[in-house]
């Protein structure tokens, strides 16, 4: 995945780091389902390829979203962990998770969790960085 920036927009940058399906769906697995080994994130339902999701933790990792690290519990496994920059993106998935919930057909129980973390506010996702913090913390 290129990175190489068009314009210097705040919007574009972001777009041109996180606007695929993919990065914003492992990001997404990492704070909701917290997953932090490569095979986890391949078991997702989206149904990523090994190639896709190799290259896009190696592009995350390359900007400062998350880390990598070898496994204490397990020799050939490697962790990858929210930085303060990946944790910093909580507030831009619920909010898509929030307009999902109601403009598309979502999953009832998905959609149920969307909306609290919306209608929670900034408390709620302060309260869930925290927690994500503690979680990614090396």
């Amino acid at each position: 995945m290129a990175t190489r920036e068009k314009s210097d927009c705040p919007i574009n940058l972001s777009l041109e780091l996180i606007g695929d399906r993919w990065t914003l769906l492992i990001i997404r697995d990492m704070v909701f389902a917290g997953k932090k080994h490569f095979r986890e994130f391949l078991q997702s339902d989206e149904g990523i390829s090994s190639r896709t999701l190799a290259e896009r933790l190696q592009t995350l990792q390359d900007e400062g979203i998350l880390t990598r690290s070898d496994d204490p519990t397990h020799g050939l496994r490697t962790v990858y962990r929210l930085t303060e920059a990946g944790i910093d993106l909580l507030p831009v998935l619920a909010t898509l998770g929030a307009w999902g919930s109601r403009h598309r057909k979502a999953d009832e129980r998905l959609a149920r969790i969307a909306n609290q973390l919306a209608a929670g506010g900034e408390a709620a996702l302060e309260k869930m960085k925290a927690a994500l913090r503690t979680e990614h913390s090396v």
